[in-house]
């Protein structure tokens, strides 16, 4: 983003007042949405993160690692030393090229791994191909979701709700079933939640349930692991800025002035989370489990 402000001794890093706020352009985009086509476009952290090593020597599957929170994740994971797979659907593959081009320019280890992961076959090849090409997985980031609006149980039809049930819980329940073949002890599973779990809107009733699913599931998932020392843990984000807004996930009127509602008066940007991600995921956080991290702007849902 444009004229950034930082302070002294922060290695340049953005502060809180750096980013857009509403109101935005109308905007509307053909589901899934490209991150490159909203305006403003996202920060993913390309120009801003630094790394530290903090995940040297690590091998990682993120999936929606096209655009919104699952890039700015992969970013700052390869940045940190990890070697890294992205998984995003056939039509994210403009935005999915934006990211490999920018980490294979820094000379990091991505791969790509296109594939709808509604299905359930595709789902466990895509654990495999990730594991075989980068030679072990020991981190997994489920990220990808889908959210569209509807603003009345009367108008939500069983293919939409199936749709979101199959992309947001089931993609996840047959990724980490399909991982856990390979991630080893000492490893790290983070799912991506949403305030929506705890404070559902009322057009979102498909995608809140979902999301109250994936905390369930972290917290007795990282029950059922502990005895293998496996930690999993949960993000939940509250009105971040990805193209998972402008393509259904809201009505119109609601993009333009997304976030104008949370104490810091607009949206968070991709590249304001990612470190929570990175954090949960490395060995500095060995006694996390179960959590679940709330990122809303200052609303204190968790």
């Amino acid at each position: 983003m444009s004229n950034q402000k930082t302070i002294p001794g922060s290695l340049n890093a953005p502060h809180v007042d750096a980013f857009p706020t509403p109101p935005f352009e109308h905007q509307k985009q053909p589901f899934p949405g490209l991150a490159s086509k909203m305006k403003p476009v996202p920060d993913h952290g390309e120009k801003t993160y630094k790394g530290s090593d903090r995940l040297k020597g690590r091998k990682a599957l993120i999936t929606g690692g096209d655009s919104g929170i699952g890039r700015a994740v992969a970013i700052a994971f390869a940045r940190e030393g990890a070697q890294v797979a992205i998984n995003y659907l056939p039509d994210e593959e403009p935005d999915a090229k934006e990211v490999m081009d920018l980490l294979w320019s820094e000379g990091l280890k991505v791969v790509a791994i296109p594939g709808d992961i509604r299905d359930e076959k595709f789902c466990q090849q895509l654990v495999k191909e990730a594991e075989e090409k980068l030679g072990g997985l020991d981190l997994l980031v489920n990220n990808a979701g889908r959210q569209q609006f509807c603003d009345s149980i009367k108008d939500l039809t069983t293919e939409a709700f199936d749709a979101t049930f199959k992309t947001n819980v089931y993609a996840m329940f047959w990724i980490t079933k399909a991982a856990l073949e390979f991630i080893p002890r000492g490893g790290s599973i983070i799912n991506t939640s949403s305030v929506q779990a705890f404070l559902p809107s009322d057009n979102l009733l498909d995608y809140s349930q979902t999301k109250a699913s994936i905390v369930a599931f972290t917290k007795g998932l990282a029950k059922q692991l502990a005895p293998e020392g496996i930690r999993v843990n949960s993000v939940a984000p509250g009105p971040y800025w990805t193209a998972l807004q402008v393509c259904g996930g809201q009505p119109q009127e609601k993009v333009e002035k997304f976030g104008e509602q949370a104490p810091l008066k607009r949206p968070g940007q991709p590249a304001e989370i990612a470190a929570m991600y990175v954090t949960l995921a490395s060995q500095e956080s060995s006694y996390a489990s179960g959590q679940v991290w709330c990122s809303d702007g200052g609303t204190g849902t968790l």
